[in-house]
């Protein structure tokens, strides 16, 4: 019987049979950072839903998560080397939205919005401030001729850090009952919004507190105490205690700027 189909050539000798491309598994360790990253997106992206149904204090707790996640995601990769640029990458584009846009957006329904247009300028440049603090810190990764020292501060404030002391004016109003503020409040509260973007923006340090070690075995159980009494003032007087660590930020930028400029001097 002829067969007229054509026969395919035979491959030469010594040819190697072509691999199968494919996705190669990624271990679990570069997944879990970048999972963190991804819930404290959904906490952003939930606070601003938050500022729009008119539940602002819990858009200002959705923000306190995401800044507590962001904390947690960048020590998870390092504990379980687990550090990639992709991971670096998602988690600037998330800290955008989380600490930029979200914070923005809140102020401007909760309080900003009776300043009309300057509030809407205040919103505006606090998100644009985030994204230029968060573009310079990503160039700064890659100058490798940083000195040492300069590991334990910020250049400029940084972006969680921004969001949380630029809700203040919204700890202090519920904090003491207060309705929404009159158009001459809303523009005094604009520009304390524009002096955190100032700060975010500039190149003022700030303490970065990568510098703190392993608690001393003899102080442990005062620690642990500290921080369960910390933790149940946050539960009981939420903004109050934001109220608190806000103001005890603010107080810290001096010192940085002394301590820094002490350092600088004594490496030259």
């Amino acid at each position: 019987m002829d067969d007229s189909s054509p026969v395919p050539d035979a491959p030469p000798v010594g040819a190697q049979p072509a691999r199968r491309r494919g996705f190669r598994p990624v271990p679990l360790r570069l997944l879990l950072p970048n999972i963190v990253t991804l819930l404290a997106l959904c906490l952003g992206l939930t606070a601003i839903r938050f500022a729009m149904d008119g539940w602002i204090d819990w858009a200002v707790i959705a923000i306190a998560g995401a800044g507590v996640l962001d904390a947690l995601d960048g020590r998870i990769a390092r504990a379980l080397k687990g550090t990639s640029r992709f991971g670096a990458e998602l988690d600037s584009l998330a800290d955008f939205v989380d600490f930029g846009v979200a914070p923005a957006l809140v102020l401007f329904v909760a309080d900003l919005h009776a300043a009309k247009s300057f509030g809407w300028v205040a919103t505006l440049l606090f998100a644009m401030a985030c994204a230029l603090r968060l573009a310079r810190f990503n160039v700064m990764l890659d100058d490798p001729d940083q000195p040492a020292w300069r590991k334990n501060f910020f250049v400029g404030m940084p972006a969680p850090a921004g969001a949380i002391v630029g809700l203040l004016p919204i700890y202090v109003r519920f904090a003491l009952g207060l309705s929404t503020p009159s158009p001459r409040v809303a523009v005094l509260e604009s520009l304390y919004v524009l002096a955190i973007a100032f700060l975010m923006a500039s190149r003022v340090p700030h303490f970065s507190g990568k510098s703190i070690g392993r608690v001393p075995r003899e102080h442990l159980a005062v620690f642990l105490v500290g921080v369960a009494a910390a933790l149940l003032l946050v539960f009981v007087f939420p903004m109050e205690m934001l109220i608190a660590v806000t103001l005890a930020y603010l107080g810290s930028i001096p010192f940085a700027v002394r301590r820094s400029r002490a350092l600088e001097s004594a490496g030259r």
